[in-house]
């Protein structure tokens, strides 16, 4: 029996990943992609779409000789989805898991 996967909307892939990241304080891409139930080679150019426009900030910790990369919500992020994101949900609510 095959699995499929229902499509969510680009709008509710950025709340999930705000509101994620505001959980969890700071995540690294694999972890915060891993949580939001995401593919990295196709929603990064979300990632660095909420990056550039600073609803996320993203930040190096070296560990010995690695860098990790880690991601952490921003404050104008989190009025973004208070504002913007919340009043759209209540409009246009995610479809129920089993529609």
């Amino acid at each position: 029996m095959a699995i499929s996967k229902k499509y969510r909307d680009k709008i509710y892939i950025v709340k999930d990943i705000i509101l994620t990241l505001s959980e969890y304080g700071e995540l690294n891409q694999t972890a915060l992609f891993s949580f939001c139930g995401l593919n990295i080679s196709k929603h990064k150019s979300i990632l660095d779409n909420l990056e550039n426009n600073e609803l996320i900030q993203r930040s190096e910790n070296k560990e010995g000789k690695r860098t990790i990369t880690v991601f952490r919500v921003t404050e104008k992020g989190m009025n973004f989805c208070q504002e913007i994101i919340d009043p759209y949900e209540k409009l246009f609510p995610r479809k129920n898991k089993n529609s």
